[in-house]
Order: structure tokens, then sequence, then C-alpha cells
């Protein structure tokens, strides 16, 4: 066939510019790469960054916290014990008073007969704080015993006297029990010599004060004499059974607590990383021998393991929080070392990988240079969903007694200490458990906000 040589004729017409038109405006999507992209969507995700903002502000609570309040979590006050939650971050102001008195009480002779009549001049010396609450009384004809009633709310009638307190043969009684800043009502029965209680009592309205005894301020570093009066530390959180402050205790668990479910993912899912990567990148008999040792690490029963490894380790204090950090890390590398595995068996075949290897790239060179960067994102949400789980590990080995030993603290033994009173006092197992749920469930929604930033296939679909 000819080739053609004219020239095509070229009219004015030609070199006339279009005339403009009203185009909508084109929305382009800047050039980002995948990285910028993952992070501009998990910014846009709220729940994400809302977890993200929470797991921050805990953080600060736990580390940053104690700098700020610094009221020792191991010290014991046992006047200011089981106080519940107060929400104020002020003291409050007690008087120093002489140690209790713990002489004799008042003895007097029973005479037998009939009792009819009801004790008197029931009174209270000294002074009625939360150290100590004396009373005493006059013992009324052919009594020999007496049984002292508390209530915090007025008696109506013989049924309503409040808790039995003790039954005893003097005159004279002692009250320590757990006393509050509240107004208390006792009552004094009378015992025949049948063991009888007198159908008649007397009651007595006692106005409590805070106080602190001269020997324990004197314990505590404080420079007194009685008479003084100090400012105690307040309790935001209230106090657990020993009067230690709940607030201190959170942040001292806390600590424990992230350490363990943090630290032991970082090294686990390290050790997965390089035993899966190598499998993967392996192959063959190689990859079939290190699968068949995972799958026994896997078919390990993982609560018996750490018990065991806890028996075997001793239950000292000292390394309590090290036994459960190295029992986490040998029991759960397995998962994420079949993770990365099969990441790396899929990309192994990909075209750049191959033009690598035919270039001369070594296995150690492909697998850091190509392989491991290519499931970053796999290896950040399963980070991201290790963390929580850890730490509801730690808590609930803590919670059954195999975990961390007093005097150290985590959030999962101070559940375990407030079950015991959940029924009285609540907020002692409430509060420890808020911060692990929030804490888990932050975690949780940043690994969601985490896999959806990540994944490639969500960017087609926007």
């Amino acid at each position: 066939m000819k080739k053609s040589t004219e020239i095509p004729e070229i009219a004015e017409l030609d070199f006339t510019p279009l005339p403009k038109v009203d185009a909508a405006d084109e929305k382009m999507r800047p050039s980002q790469s995948y990285w910028q992209d993952a992070m501009r969507r998990f910014v846009k995700n709220k729940r994400a960054m809302a977890a993200a903002f929470s797991l921050i502000l805990m953080l600060c609570i736990c580390l940053l916290g104690p700098f700020i309040w610094t009221v020792d979590p191991n010290q014991q006050q046992l006047n200011e014990a089981l106080q519940a939650p107060s929400w104020s971050f002020q003291g409050r102001a007690a008087k120093i008073i002489a140690d209790p008195d713990s002489s004799d009480s008042q003895t007097f002779i029973p005479q037998a007969g009939e009792l009819n009549s009801a004790v008197s001049g029931l009174e209270t010396r000294g002074l009625a704080s939360t150290v100590q609450i004396h009373l005493s009384w006059q013992a009324p004809p052919c009594a020999h015993a007496f049984q002292i009633y508390r209530n915090e709310l007025v008696p109506l009638d013989r049924q309503t006297l409040g808790v039995p307190l003790a039954r005893v043969k003097g005159t004279e009684y002692r009250d320590a029990l757990k006393l509050e800043l509240i107004d208390y009502y006792y009552s004094v029965v009378a015992i025949d010599q049948n063991g009888e209680e007198s159908p008649l009592y007397s009651t007595l309205q006692v106005n409590v004060e805070q106080a602190f005894s001269l020997s324990d301020a004197k314990r505590l570093g404080y420079d007194v004499k009685v008479g003084d009066t100090v400012t105690l530390n307040a309790h935001p959180l209230g106090t657990d059974s020993l009067g230690r402050d709940l607030l201190a205790r959170i942040m001292k668990g806390g600590q424990v607590s992230l350490y363990i479910g943090i630290i032991a993912p970082l090294i686990y899912i390290f050790l997965g990383i390089l035993i899966g990567g190598i499998s993967g990148y392996l192959g063959g008999k190689a990859d079939g021998l290190i699968m068949r040792f995972t799958d026994f690490v896997i078919a390990l029963p993982f609560l018996l393991f750490m018990i065991l490894f806890k028996v075997a380790a001793g239950n000292s204090s000292e390394n309590s929080i090290n036994i459960i950090l190295i029992s986490l890390i040998i029991l759960s590398w397995p998962g994420s070392a079949r993770l990365i595995r099969g990441q790396v068996l899929q990309l192994r075949e990909e075209p750049y990988i191959q033009a690598s290897r035919l270039l001369g790239g070594s296995p150690l060179y492909i697998i850091f240079r190509h392989l491991l960067p290519n499931t970053l994102g796999v290896i950040l949400v399963s980070l991201s969903f290790a963390i929580p789980s850890c730490i509801f590990t730690e808590a609930f080995l803590s919670f059954i007694g195999m975990g961390v030993v007093l005097p150290d603290t985590s959030w999962g033994s101070m559940c375990n200490e407030g079950v015991k009173l959940m029924i009285t006092y609540p907020y002692l197992l409430i509060v420890p458990s808020v911060f692990i749920s929030i804490t888990v469930l932050a975690f949780n929604i940043l690994g969601d906000g985490l896999r959806d930033a990540l994944d490639a296939k969500m960017r087609s679909r926007e």
C-alpha cells in the first residue's frame, strides 16, 4: 500500500479558541503515599481519635499523676479505712488526741432478782472522734451484763436498735469500729441473771469529730502534740480496708498493668515477626518444622502453664511482675508468627520480590527490606489488639490470686480486694473495673480504627 504524502488542508477555523463553558469543578484527591493516606483516614475516624485521646489521658494519669498526687499508695491509715469517694481534693482538718485509752472498764457487783429498769447515765467520756468513742453508764439493779447496739438512724423501737457491737460485763465500752463523720445512736440493754435481754433500753446520740491519734500522727511524720490540728490527705476515690488512698493505688496499679500490657506484646510480636518471617520466606522443611513447633506451643494450655510458671518461680513480690511478663512472651508469640508467615507466603511470590532475588538480594535483605515493611499494617493492628488482651490476662490472673503480689498492686489485684467487700463498699470493685474497661475498650476501638485506616480496600471504596 502506497503511503500518502499529501498535506491536509488547514483552515482558519482550526486556530480559533474553543468557547468557554461552565463545567463543574472536579474533585481530585491529592497524590499521597500509603502512610499519608492511612493517617488521613485515621484522623477522620472520630471513634478512633477519641480512643487515642482516652489512652493518652490514661497514660498521663498513670505516669505523670504520681508527680502531682504525691500520696504514698502503700501508706496505711486505719482510722481512714473504707472512706467513700468524696470527689474533693481538699484535705480534712483533724484534731490530735491522746492515744486511745485501753484501761479496764469499771465493774460492778451483780445482784440476783428481777430486772425491771433500764440503764441510766449513758454518756460519752472525752472527745467522741473517728478514733474512738468511749461510753459509760450506770448499771440498774439486778443487771448482770449489757448488750451494746449502734445505729446510724434513730431507733424507733426495741427491734430497730441497730447492729449489736458487743456484750460486756462492765459499765464502759470503747467503740473503734470504722467510725465516720456522722451521728451514731448507741443503745445499751441490760441483761438479767438468765442471760435474757431486758425490753427496756437507753439510747444516746453521739456526734463524731474528725481526730487523729498522737501515735499515728508521729508514725506518719507529723511533728505535733495533743490539741494541735493537722490536715489529712484528701481521698477523691476513697480508701480501701487498710486506709490506703485509692487514687494513688489506681495510678500505681495502672503503671503495672500498662507495663505488662504494653511490654509483653511488643516483645512477643517481635519474636513472632522474626520466626514467622523466616519460616514463610524459607518454606519447605524449615517452614514445616517451625510451624509444628508453633502448633505445639499453641496447644499448651495457657492458663495452666501460667499458673505453673508462677508456682515454679515462687509467690514473692520481687518477681511476680516479671514472671507474668515472661510467661506471656513465651506462650503468646505463636499467634503473631503464624499471621506474619501467612503474609510473607503471599508476598514472596510478588514480581518485585522475584526481581530483587534475581538481582542478588540476600534472604535477610529481602525479608527486612521488602517483606516485613509490607506487613507493617498487619503488625500494628495485631499489636493494638494484643495489648488489651494482655491487660485483661494480667487482671484475670491477679483477680484469681495468681498475679501481682502485695505490696505491689495492679488493677486486677485491686478488683480482687474489692470483690470481698463489693456488697457494702462497691466502689472498691467499681473504680479499678472502670479503668480496666476504659483501657481495654479504647485499645479495641483504636485497633479497629487502625485496621480501617491501613486497609487498602477501604481506599478504593472512597
